[in-house]
């Protein structure tokens, strides 16, 4: 028992290869970093240095309301991730009915055929429904209503600047 012990005891180095990999990573990531703050293009334009909000442009206050479309999209790819995601498992163990020479793979295989083309239909459905397109009329809807929003505060500071 004495033995065991002795063998089990911690040893500091042992833990060197995990500390070398935390110290390549942060160097990589600060070294991405460091370099693409020197070699990389500064061409500052309106456009680059507005936030990017998931598809929308941040045009106006944060107390509008959002299309409908863009938390369907999200929805859709919850929906889906999730379900793509359940194949992994799935592929586990299917490998391993496979490997024993299981007379169930067959009826596993099959259901997850069905699933894979339930999860098809749907998404020629939501393709069909035009979940997924974004035309260049909503983009120009959000520039007027921007332009629209400028002028109203302009408007108001000149307002200001009257009263004043």
């Amino acid at each position: 028992m004495r033995r065991f012990v002795s063998e089990m005891s911690f040893r500091l180095y042992d833990y060197l290869p995990v500390l070398l990999m935390f110290i390549v990573a942060a160097g990589f990531a600060a070294g991405n970093v460091f370099i693409s703050q020197f070699i990389g293009q500064r061409k500052r334009t309106k456009t680059k240095l507005m936030p990017y909000e998931c598809g929308k442009d941040p045009v106006g206050t944060a107390r509008e309301r959002f299309s409908v479309k863009f938390y369907l999209i999200a929805m859709i790819f919850i929906l889906f991730d999730i379900e793509v995601i359940f194949l992994i498992p799935w592929a586990v163990v299917f490998r391993s009915f496979v490997a024993l020479g299981s007379a169930s793979r067959n009826l596993i295989y099959g259901e997850m055929m069905i699933f894979v083309v339930l999860l098809l239909a749907g998404y020629l459905y939501v393709l069909k429904k035009g979940a997924f397109e974004w035309s260049d009329r909503a983009r120009m809807e959000a520039e007027a209503e921007a332009r629209l929003l400028t002028d109203m505060e302009m408007r108001r500071a000149g307002t200001r600047r009257t009263a004043a």
